[in-house]
């Protein structure tokens, strides 16, 4: 199975779970990695940026083509878990 298609990760024995934890659309860009970089830092200074930049394990990101908004998807994801993931959905419930 392929890094992409894992759902579940070991940290320091612990069982994580992969989450999606921030996403945001761009429109029809030449360079969509160069124009994601303002909101993702912008993202990674908020509070839920903070909070994951504690809380889970290697975050990253990817970009999608979004053929729906005629441009491109970025999504933020992250290995937590479960136990924060439920703190997480309390604090914000909306994803």
């Amino acid at each position: 199975m392929s890094q992409d298609q894992q759902l579940y990760r070991v940290f320091n024995d612990r069982v994580c779970q992969r989450r999606v934890v921030h996403r945001f659309f761009l429109g029809d860009v030449e360079d969509p990695q160069l124009y994601a970089g303002q909101a993702l830092w912008d993202w990674q200074q908020s509070e839920q940026g903070q909070w994951v930049a504690r809380n889970a394990h290697d975050p990253f990101w990817i970009t999608q083509q979004d053929y729906a908004h005629m441009g491109f998807r970025v999504v933020i994801q992250a290995w937590i878990e479960p136990r924060r993931w439920t703190e997480w959905c309390l604090r914000w419930p909306v994803v």
